[in-house]
């Protein structure tokens, strides 16, 4: 049977069907859990959880499904599974070799079973059923977006607890041989005996996560370089506005020299800002990191992305539970970034302006950079720079809660990444910005 065309595929002789078989129970072992414990302490099965109109006895015999005489630690504890909650006799779920497809080159095997019932008093017909990494299985099947948070939900309280959680979804085979798509059916709970309840701190193993580098040392530092200066330039910026501590002359005391010592820094730190801003348009150009591209200021490139802008914006604001997967930056985040690079660049403009000023009759080039002053009028333009100031504050306040936002409901590690340069995505996904994982 073969994953990719969706049909049973028959003639696979049985010598190799069992060579396929005993190489899959090998990987499975060591995909699922550590080999050694899997064969010293065995597998314990713990419930699930049904997203079907099925049973969760109903959704354990169809985990179960296995060849004949398999060795597997999982197949064994499923069917021994059986045997304890069918006390009145439990259902054969063994099939033939041939009609077993192993997890050999994927995350999930495909099982052939004919005459099955979906419920005790269903109709029967013939299935296949994929069984294995839940992400995987349910990129098979491919419920909505809700049905998809509902899993991974009851799937993080199940890995709490030390538990790996096998996906189960199911397709129907017709009189010609044409299979259905898949229907997602909901997970089982799986475990090495003697990781359980010992302690309430277990959470999910790091197989179920995959660490990605995104963010370069480059791009780090300009991000937290930007932040000294961006507060540097906001306190020293207000002071020059509005001098809101020590002595002023308002109060008839000679405030000495603070003035001026605010503003040497507030202008270097414009000048630092300014090679901040070109250092990331050189970087934009010749940089081989695709998240630090040019082409990411714009992250519109096709029709699906507009889509995804808008269910993003529904996540923001609270009208969906689940937002589309990116590796960086969806397209609201990034719009939000290239706006702020777009208002940097004012501000950038706007200072230089003002600093020209004062030079603007000893040759051109200070005539031209202070044109703009002569445009709009010095308090206009002190004016616009105040309140893309406050705009900058405004960002912040909403960037840094948007990103604590996103690290709770994503659990992706996104705020510690601008430190270690990596975020955690689950194994299997597939987000927009990336291969598969």
């Amino acid at each position: 049977m073969s994953d990719k065309t969706g049909t049973a595929t028959v003639g696979v002789s049985k010598k190799s069907s069992e060579k396929a078989l005993a190489k899959a129970n090998k990987d499975r072992q060591i995909e699922f859990f550590a080999q050694d414990k899997a064969k010293t302490e065995g597998i314990e099965v713990g419930g699930g959880f049904s997203c079907s109109d099925i049973s969760l006895r109903r959704l354990l015999v169809m985990a179960a499904v296995s060849p004949e005489g398999s060795t597997d630690p999982v197949d064994v504890a499923l069917k021994e599974s059986l045997r304890y909650r069918f006390r009145h006799g439990a259902p054969n779920v063994e099939i033939p070799a041939e009609n077993f497809d192993p997890a050999v080159d994927r995350r999930y095997s495909l099982a052939r079973i004919n005459d099955m019932k979906r419920t005790k008093t269903g109709e029967s017909r013939n299935t296949v059923i994929a069984r294995g990494d839940l992400e995987s299985v349910m990129n098979v099947a491919a419920p909505e977006r809700s049905l998809r948070t509902l899993l991974r939900k009851n799937a993080q309280m199940a890995g709490s607890r030390g538990y790996r959680c096998l996906g189960v979804a199911t397709a129907t085979v017709d009189e010609n041989g044409e299979i259905s798509p898949f229907t997602m059916e909901g997970f089982v709970n799986v475990r090495p005996v003697g990781t359980g309840l010992q302690g309430g701190e277990l959470t999910p193993t790091s197989e179920d996560w995959v660490r990605l580098s995104v963010w370069s040392a480059s791009l780090r530092f300009l991000h937290w370089f930007n932040v000294f200066l961006i507060v540097t330039l906001s306190v020293t910026g207000y002071y020059i506005m509005d001098p809101f501590f020590g002595d002023t002359f308002f109060r008839g005391i000679d405030p000495g020299y603070l003035m001026g010592i605010m503003r040497f820094i507030h202008i270097t730190a414009g000048f630092a800002w300014l090679a901040v801003g070109a250092a990331r348009v050189i970087i934009a150009f010749i940089s081989k990191d695709r998240y630090m591209r040019w082409e990411t200021f714009w992250p519109f490139k096709k029709k699906q992305d507009w889509i995804n802008f808008k269910e993003t914006v529904g996540f923001y604001l609270f009208l969906r539970k689940e937002s589309p997967l990116y590796v960086a930056h969806n397209p609201l985040q990034q719009m939000a970034y290239t706006s702020i690079y777009v208002l940097g660049a004012f501000q950038m403009l706007i200072g230089v302006a003002l600093y020209a000023l004062p030079y603007k009759n000893t040759n051109l080039f200070w005539q031209i950079l202070a044109a703009p002053n002569d445009w709009l009028g010095i308090p206009m333009m002190r004016f616009i720079h105040a309140m893309i100031m406050f705009m900058f504050w405004g960002f912040v306040i909403g960037h840094i809660y948007l990103a604590f936002r996103a690290d709770s409901l994503e659990r992706h590690g996104g705020i510690s990444s601008m430190i270690s340069g990596g975020v955690w995505m689950r194994r299997a996904s597939k987000p927009y910005d990336a291969p598969e994982l």
